[in-house]
C-alpha cells in the first residue's frame, strides 16, 4: 500500500474515536495482552499501547502496518501482517478484539467461521472476544439521505476530501461508495470513487456462530451513535 493509500485509511478511519472508550475499559479488565484484528494504521491499537496495554496488531495489509510500527516508537506494540482468517501465532490473549465492522469484511460465513477458530486457538482461558458489527447500514437506493459532511485533510497546501455517496445492497452483502476528491494548491482537482462491501450480520447469527465455534455467548455491549457516525453493536464472546 503506497503513501498515500495510508493517507486515505487514516482520512476515512482514523478520526473515529466514539469506541475507544470501550475497548480501553475492556483492555482495563482483561489485565493481560490484547490482540488487534485489521489494526489499519493503529487507530486503537496506539490509543492502547499509550496506556501500559501490550498490543499486538495484526493485518493484512503491510503497508499499513509500516505506518503503523513507524508511529509506534518504543511502545509495546507488535506488528503481525497475516489474514485474519488464518493465523498462528503460537501465544494467547486476554482480549481479542475488531473493531469498526472489519468482521463483516471477512468474506462471509464461512470467512467469520475461519476467523472464529483461529480466535478460539488464541484466546486465554477466561478471555474475551469483542466484535463491532453495524446495526443500522440498509441500502439507500444509491442516495444516502442529505449530503454528508466529508472527511478533509490538507497536506502541503493539498487538499483531501473523501464523502459517502451511496449505500446499496447486493444479496447479503451492502456497499458504501465514498466520493474522493484531491484539491492541489492551483485548484486543480481529480475525483476517484472507492467502494468497501460489508457482509450483512446481526448479533444473534454471530453470537450463533462464535458458539458453534466453540466459544460462549456473553451480554453485547454497544458503541453509541455520534453525529459523524453510526453506532455499533459489540458482540461478546468467551473463550
Amino acid at each position: 500500500m503506497t503513501a498515500v493509500d495510508v493517507l486515505w485509511h487514516d482520512l476515512e478511519c482514523g478520526a473515529y474515536d466514539a469506541d475507544l472508550p470501550l475497548w480501553r475499559e475492556l483492555a482495563t479488565a482483561a489485565a493481560g495482552p490484547v490482540l488487534d484484528v485489521a489494526a489499519g494504521t493503529g487507530r486503537v491499537s496506539l490509543d492502547l499501547a499509550q496506556r501500559g496495554v501490550e498490543v499486538v496488531a495484526l493485518d493484512a495489509d503491510g503497508g499499513l502496518l509500516d505506518a503503523l510500527a513507524e508511529r509506534a516508537g518504543s511502545l509495546e506494540l507488535t506488528t503481525v501482517r497475516a489474514d485474519a482468517r488464518d493465523f498462528a501465532l503460537g501465544r494467547r490473549f486476554a482480549l481479542i478484539i475488531v473493531p469498526m465492522q472489519s468482521v463483516q469484511l471477512f468474506g462471509g460465513a464461512e470467512g467469520r467461521a475461519a476467523f472464529l477458530l483461529r480466535a478460539r486457538e488464541h484466546l486465554a482461558e477466561g478471555g474475551v472476544l469483542a466484535l463491532a458489527i453495524s446495526p443500522v447500514l440498509e441500502p439507500d437506493g444509491g442516495d444516502p439521505g442529505g449530503e454528508p459532511l466529508p472527511d478533509l485533510r490538507e497536506i502541503d497546501g493539498v487538499l483531501y476530501s473523501s464523502r459517502p455517496v451511496a449505500v446499496y445492497g447486493d444479496g447479503g452483502r451492502i456497499a458504501i461508495e465514498r466520493l474522493r476528491e484531491v484539491v492541489a494548491a492551483d485548484g486543480r482537482r481529480q475525483a476517484s470513487g472507492d467502494v468497501v462491501w460489508l457482509d450483512r450480520v446481526d448479533a444473534a447469527t454471530l453470537l450463533a456462530e462464535g458458539e458453534a465455534a466453540g466459544l460462549r455467548a456473553l451480554p453485547l455491549r454497544a458503541v453509541p451513535e455520534t453525529a459523524e457516525y453510526v453506532g455499533s453493536t459489540v458482540v461478546m464472546l468467551g473463550g
